[in-house]
């Protein structure tokens, strides 16, 4: 199948298609659905669900105090973890440039966009699994301050969804006056919850995959080979090889796994020409240097195994319950994945992060609000250059 449709890759076409039907249908109902616009942005306020997130909080709210008491120490861990990481990877970023300036160093933060390749970037997020991983991050975000806040006697005037061209996202609106008045450990409640929650999913998907990877995809799958994921231009597979081909033999050495290509590369010095055969065909192509380490081979493709069902599991249970299971198993990861990792970003000392909010109601303990909201405004403002100067050079680089 295509991965691609006049050069633009079918993701692409996805968030392009996407954005121009629901502008479309935003300018058109406007009114009846009473949608907000603002330059690139789209927001529709309602008073529904409210209702329900109350019902969740007045259940127990002694409940879901105790346990946001809890998460406030766990929340702060992350706060300052994150912080300093951030200075730790620009750092050991910067020194691997210096001491290598032809090397391409991947950092340790990145742009994630579900279905796209982006350049710099370390991990590439499917599609599909991807935006239901983000809808989950959103949804038990809010809900979650939603909840804490109702626990803690503060109204919700709303709550909304909202667009950024084609980026999703949800909010609750809590009465700010209310949260003003509110004491300073149910502030920190309220601020914690979104992140805390979004962990805690993370730590129950992580539980599933793991059982699904150990008792249902580990036992049913071997690998035929490799499927190549995406093709760097202007090297050597550039115009050679595509996307969704399955590499199957290099040289005349049997390709299964990632373990067999590892092992063909390291017999193979820049410059060699390597006959590739594939499920579409046999193609040549000439090494060049790998900018990561100039006396290893560099071909230009990223690739994972191409997982097929292993013949007595067929027999026994069909092709399809284990492809169900699989899918399962990358879904859940990548909700682990997401509501970890953004869950955790978020808790950076970064306003209007919660982290950021944390940080300054923390401060608010010991000293003035306004020495605070100093101290606040100008660790912020280092974590906005941590973040923006360590993805630059990854795209740059």
């Amino acid at each position: 199948m295509d991965t691609a449709y006049f050069g633009i890759p079918i993701a692409i076409w996805f968030y392009i298609i996407a954005f121009v039907v629901i502008w479309i249908l935003a300018l058109l109902f406007k009114d009846r659905l009473k949608i907000d616009i603002s330059g690139p942005l789209l927001m529709r306020k309602t008073t529904r669900m409210r209702d329900l997130i109350d019902s969740i909080a007045q259940k127990s709210p002694r409940f879901w105090k105790i346990s946001m008491s809890i998460g406030i120490p766990v929340a702060v861990f992350f706060m300052v973890f994150m912080f300093v990481y951030l200075g730790y990877n620009l750092e050991n970023t910067i020194a691997k440039m210096l001491e290598s300036p032809t090397q391409v160093v991947q950092s340790g933060v990145a742009i994630a966009l579900p279905g796209v390749h982006i350049p710099g970037s370390p991990i590439d997020v499917p599609l599909v699994a991807g935006i239901i991983g983000l809808v989950t991050v959103i949804v038990v975000h809010e809900f979650a301050h939603g909840i804490l806040a109702r626990s803690e006697g503060i109204k919700i005037k709303s709550i909304g969804v909202l667009l950024l061209a084609v980026l999703p996202g949800a909010f609750v609106e809590p009465d700010e006056e209310e949260v003003k008045k509110a004491g300073r450990l149910s502030k920190l409640r309220v601020y914690a919850a979104g992140s805390i929650f979004n962990i805690g999913l993370a730590a129950i998907a992580f539980l599933i995959t793991f059982a699904l990877l150990t008792y249902a995809v580990d036992p049913s799958f071997d690998s035929n080979g490799l499927k190549i994921m995406t093709v760097n231009p202007h090297t050597p597979a550039d115009g050679v090889l595509k996307e969704g081909m399955i590499i199957t033999n290099i040289n005349g050495h049997d390709i299964k796994n990632r373990t067999d290509f590892t092992n063909l590369l390291n017999m193979t010095k820049p410059g060699d020409v390597l006959t590739i055969k594939t499920n579409e065909g046999t193609f040549k192509l000439k090494t060049t240097t790998n900018p990561n380490n100039s006396s290893a081979p560099f071909i230009g493709i990223s690739t994972q195994e191409n997982s097929v069902v292993k013949k007595d599991v067929v027999n026994k249970y069909g092709n399809t319950l284990p492809w169900v299971l699989y899918y399962l198993y990358t879904l859940f990861f990548w909700i682990f994945f997401l509501n970890f990792g953004i869950g955790t970003f978020n808790l950076l000392p970064l306003k209007p992060l919660d982290g950021g909010l944390i940080l300054e109601e923390l401060l608010n303990y010991r000293i003035s609000e306004d020495t605070s909201r100093t101290i606040t405004n100008t660790v912020s403002l280092i974590s906005v250059a941590l973040v923006a100067v360590t993805i630059g050079l990854s795209l740059i680089r």
